[in-house]
């Protein structure tokens, strides 16, 4: 993990502040009562590169989002004007506007004052990685997530890391980027820019649940397909930005990869470095453990 440090050690620590970070958010949604999912059929393989996904879900995964549940959270809010000021395309230089800028800032400001926001830089200040001073802390949130650098060599500043993992992009008008979270898929599937075309599972007695809180999904954005996609369901902005930050931080390497287990879930959750930003992060779901039973 670092330098030489046993990556099991490390792994119970993240675990048991993963945990806490779990317990505090307090803005997670609750399933079948604040949003309902319709998983429906297992999805097929997708060979890499092809744009072509038998579709194994009918219906949206989406059936219900309680909308104003969503806007009526502070941080849900701000996350959702985000949602629109991004170039979907690598190469494409972003244009940011001062009040895009603005958006950005009251995102940050509006997740630090959470306890899960709060707890994380607790643990981080006490490692050594993050500033205890909150303005400082808020300008290295802003560094990892928001400040723009290029993605694809031949184009201007196209991309940032909130960008990828929340918004996704797509590269070369051929495959999908990131768009790992549930919130932005919710709202492409409303517009019908987003068609779910089932779960993924290794096999049939790795059958997800409505209520689970993490999903390998396979759907097509645009009319690109995205095999397989690891997504939290339902959980703040603000868990995901503390949990992706602290991998982050907590490795120098290009990609880092943690297996943990938060609630019921296994998880691997991945991290790649773009310099001082993130390039992409995303959970994987290894297992869920009422299925062990």
């Amino acid at each position: 993990f670092m330098k030489g440090e046993n990556i099991q050690t490390a792994d119970q620590e993240l675990t048991q502040v993963l945990n806490q970070l779990w317990q505090l958010d307090t803005n997670r949604l609750t399933p079948g009562t604040d949003y309902i999912i319709s998983l429906q059929g297992r999805a097929g393989y997708v060979a890499q590169g092809s744009n072509y996904a038998r579709d194994k879900a009918r219906a949206p995964l989406f059936t219900y989002v309680n909308e104003e549940k969503l806007k009526s959270i502070e941080t849900y809010a701000h996350f959702i004007n985000l949602l629109d000021n991004y170039e979907m395309s690598t190469g494409v230089s972003e244009k940011v506007t001062l009040d895009e800028l603005q958006e950005n800032r009251l995102f940050i400001d509006s997740i630090v004052e959470t306890d899960v926001m709060k707890c994380a830089h607790k643990y981080l200040v006490r490692k050594g990685q993050s500033p205890s001073d909150t303005k400082q802390f808020k300008k290295q949130l802003y560094d990892i997530w928001f400040r723009l650098y290029h993605r694809d060599r031949s184009g201007g500043e196209d991309s940032c890391g909130f960008e990828h993992v929340f918004v996704g992009e797509t590269k070369f008008d051929q495959e999908i980027m990131g768009l790992h979270n549930w919130v932005q898929f919710y709202l492409q599937e409303k517009h019908g820019h987003v068609d779910y075309k089932g779960y993924k599972a290794r096999d049939n007695k790795d059958t997800p649940d409505e209520d689970d809180h993490v999903l390998n999904l396979q759907f097509s954005w645009k009319g690109l397909v995205k095999p397989v996609g690891g997504s939290f369901i339902g959980v703040s902005p603000e868990f995901e930005v503390a949990l992706f930050t602290i991998i982050f931080l907590m490795s120098n390497s290009k990609m880092t990869s943690v297996v943990v287990k938060v609630d019921e879930y296994m998880l691997e959750l991945v991290v790649y470095r773009h310099g001082r930003s993130i390039g992409t992060s995303f959970p994987k779901l290894l297992s869920s453990n009422h299925r062990d039973l």
